[in-house]
């Protein structure tokens, strides 16, 4: 059983100990949000950028943070000192809350900080994964929502296509992957993510704002058929960083391989983060 030290709304307790009533929306109908940041070294890794989301997140889904982002930062470096846990993933959950009656928004939700230890990637993993496409638009698709509902029913599908995961796909038109912003590269060597209905990736958000990369990097729409045609794919979050797709629906993306660009950026970001 583990004994690290969570934040649960305005205390610091063991991690076993916490809880939550059955009567919390997060457990009556899904209701709720999270952020999910890594430290390394000790250190968080975009940490504003996460809490900026987070709050984001809690605004368009009608729920209070009760503290300020410098008093959520306060709290994160305390749980930080408790727990010593230099490489780790750090997630702040909010959740519906308390209802009466198990569909009405209450005024107070619930906080909940945990830490745990995390591998976090040391370069490229040029082996990369495999995708295979699932036709669906998440919804409240700008929000980072506890609802994975899709993703989690998709898993037997995902098996049976030998794929890594599922990226999803809608009216024709690539969007994301459960976990992850995608990116094709044309053989023209533009780097493109779709602009639309999707999350905006805290990573996805730090590579298309490098500077004098020497890339076109893009947010438009483009297609399946585009994709099966790219010279390079890769999908990125903050577990992950950059990871090659070498495959999608069973066919090559390019060579098969990690491409350039994709190994190119990969060391971009790595050196952002440091």
């Amino acid at each position: 059983m583990s004994s690290n030290t969570v934040f649960l709304n305005d205390a610091f307790i063991v991690e076993a100990q916490a809880s939550l009533l059955v009567t919390d929306l997060s457990i009556q109908r899904g209701y709720g949000i999270f952020d999910f940041f890594k430290t390394i070294n000790g250190k968080p890794v975009f940490l504003d950028d996460h809490i900026a989301r987070f709050y984001n997140s809690a605004q368009k889904m009608h729920l209070h943070i009760s503290q300020t982002p410098e008093e959520l930062k306060d709290i994160i470096t305390e749980l930080m000192q408790k727990n010593n846990l230099p490489d780790s993933g750090i997630k702040m959950t909010l959740t519906g809350g308390y209802s009466a009656d198990a569909y009405t928004l209450p005024a107070a939700q619930n906080l909940i900080i945990t830490q745990t230890a995390l591998t976090v990637p040391k370069g490229l993993q040029a082996e990369g994964t495999t995708l295979v496409t699932y036709p669906y638009q998440r919804q409240l698709s700008e929000m980072k929502t506890l609802d994975y509902s899709m993703a989690i029913w998709l898993q037997p599908f995902i098996k049976e296509n030998n794929a890594g995961d599922v990226l999803y796909q809608f009216d024709g038109f690539i969007k994301e992957t459960p976990r992850a912003n995608f990116f094709m590269v044309t053989t023209e060597g533009e780097v493109i993510t779709a602009k639309d209905n999707v999350l905006s990736g805290v990573i996805r958000k730090n590579i298309l704002n490098l500077k004098d990369t020497g890339f076109q990097l893009t947010e438009r729409e483009f297609s399946l058929e585009e994709l099966y045609n790219a010279s390079e794919a890769f999908i990125t979050s903050t577990t992950k960083n950059i990871l090659p797709v070498l495959k999608v629906d069973g066919k090559a993306i390019g060579n098969g391989k990690a491409g350039k660009i994709t190994t190119q950026l990969s060391a971009l970001l790595l050196e952002k983060i440091r």
